[in-house]
């Protein structure tokens, strides 16, 4: 009772590779439609033109809106280097920041003023749709 193993005459057995080939191609179509084929890029804020060519106003400038101690009366309102009224913040602050890309407002009160006021200048900021508001300190101001 003898038995043949694979002497001379007998074919070798060879790995068939098609079904690997067949898993390796599906699954790069698979990670083809996983990753994204739109570019990720950082964003930027890209100025938009003034509705009102008219009325342009200098976008570099920093705004500040001061609110100046009165004793025994409600505080002045400034901004910049215009005096404006109490009433004429929010329209006021809107027209300026209707055409501006960056939105940036500095609140500045005198020392005796209520924190209050300055309190109210940041909502009406807010409501003028302003993105960042800061406060200007007399450490601040000496560093410009």
């Amino acid at each position: 009772m003898a038995m043949s193993m694979g002497g001379s005459g007998s074919s070798m057995s060879e790995m068939n590779v098609t079904p690997m080939i067949d898993i390796l191609l599906v699954l790069l179509i698979i990670f083809m439609v996983i990753v994204p084929v739109t570019p990720k890029g950082l964003d930027a804020l890209v100025p938009q033109p003034p509705k009102n060519p008219q009325q342009q106003q200098p976008s570099d400038r920093t705004i500040v809106v001061q609110v100046l101690y009165r004793p025994g009366q409600s505080p002045a309102y400034r901004i910049n280097d215009t005096d404006v009224a109490h009433a004429e913040l929010l329209p006021r602050l809107t027209e300026i920041y209707a055409n501006r890309a960056e939105r940036v407002m500095f609140v500045k009160g005198d020392d005796n003023v209520n924190f209050a006021y300055i309190a109210d200048v940041i909502d009406i900021g807010k409501a003028a749709n302003v993105d960042h508001i800061g406060l200007m300190t007399p450490k601040i101001q000496a560093g410009e």
